[in-house]
């Protein structure tokens, strides 16, 4: 007697499950460029365990005495990662219609990465016991806080100082869209026209104190953050999608399901620093 498996079966019986890469899909996420990724775990409850040393301090030793032992701190932090989700539901006929899958894979990962960037930036902190989601980087506790940029640029001068003084290496500032508006909007000089930031009509790359700028209406309002990508470990899994007439057998209708798990953490909050920006007063 023959047996059935999901090779001799029709489709139906098998339904699709894909797996992608999060570079090839959520390439634009701002976690997949200003975190440094770690590793990728399955569940609410296990975690990424990201080993750094704290740094013992090098001396001087004369020539012939004894060197002094150091004593350098091996520590860890947890990425605890949570799921991002999205079931879509629609007719069989719809489903089948031209370009509707095109367009929906589409419409999914925009939904996906909207909802990861929002977390990343400004996701409240979890209420313990819970561990999950993980904190925004604006929320972290212990980052540095550079306060209001208003007029010029010193505030976040002096903010970017601060990181590299605490071992920082600043690599992106992300901004808010008002947030940039209102930098843009800086002048030279009182009563002067010109833009601090130059002329922007043929910016190649948006670019701040040499530093990349990410512009995203997942920070709020007129915020911001300067984020060393060396300081923050993330964990982040493959984009999984499938689709399946069974839940909705009864009435012809056809779920598509999207999930995301990642999750990260801040190895040394005070090399991450947030700030905001005043908007300037309109002539």
């Amino acid at each position: 007697m023959a047996t059935e498996t999901t090779l001799t079966s029709a489709r139906a019986w098998a339904p699709d499950l894909q797996a992608f890469a999060p570079r090839d899909v959520v390439n634009d996420a701002i976690i997949m460029q200003a975190s440094t990724i770690a590793g990728s775990v399955e569940g609410d409850q296990p975690a990424v365990r990201v080993a750094f040393v704290d740094d013992a301090a090098a001396t001087f030793t004369a020539e012939g005495a004894d060197i002094a032992e150091s004593d350098p701190t091996l520590d860890e932090v947890l990425v605890y990662t949570a799921k991002i989700t999205q079931l879509v539901k629609l007719s069989r006929e719809q489903w089948t219609q031209a370009n509707t899958a095109t367009e929906l894979s589409e419409s999914v990962r925009r939904a996906v990465t909207k909802k990861a960037n929002e977390a990343f930036l400004t996701q409240a902190a979890p209420t313990s016991p819970a561990v999950t989601p993980p904190a925004g980087l604006i929320n972290i506790a212990g980052i540095e806080d550079g306060g209001a940029v208003a007029d010029d640029l010193d505030g976040l001068i002096d903010l970017i100082a601060a990181l590299e003084d605490n071992g920082g290496n600043p690599s992106h500032i992300i901004v808010s869209p008002t947030s940039w508006a209102s930098l843009r909007k800086f002048k030279t000089g009182t009563a002067s026209a010109q833009s601090l930031l130059g002329a922007g009509t043929n910016d190649a790359e948006r670019r701040l104190l040499d530093l990349p700028v990410l512009v995203s209406s997942a920070m709020t309002g007129g915020n911001g953050v300067v984020v060393d990508k060396s300081a923050v470990a993330s964990a982040v899994g493959q984009v999984m999608v499938g689709s399946s007439e069974h839940v909705y057998f009864n009435s012809d209708n056809i779920a598509l399901r999207c999930t995301w798990r990642l999750g990260w953490n801040v190895v040394h909050p005070d090399r991450i620093g947030k700030f905001s920006v005043t908007a300037p007063t309109e002539a």
